[in-house]
């Protein structure tokens, strides 16, 4: 399992290369891209880039689980 900074990282540095995919059509650009895609599928231990960055910000620091039922009294 990769350390939660790495996926903070690799997860910032996805969102910054999706968001100028349009604007940018070098194939480096593109190659970088399928890079940092492919890092956080091994990183991460899934196949397709939403559950990839999903598991790599609920590994962030300060993530929390949706599933606060523990915390509710019975």
């Amino acid at each position: 399992m990769a350390h939660p900074a790495v996926l903070r990282d690799l997860t910032d540095e996805y969102e910054a290369l999706a968001a100028g995919a349009d604007k940018a059509n070098s194939a480096q650009a593109r190659q970088r891209l399928d890079d940092v895609t492919y890092t956080l599928y091994v990183s991460t231990g899934t196949r397709g880039i939403d559950a990839a960055l999903a598991d790599a910000r609920h590994q962030s620091p300060g993530a929390r689980s949706l599933d606060d039922s523990v915390l509710s009294s019975s």
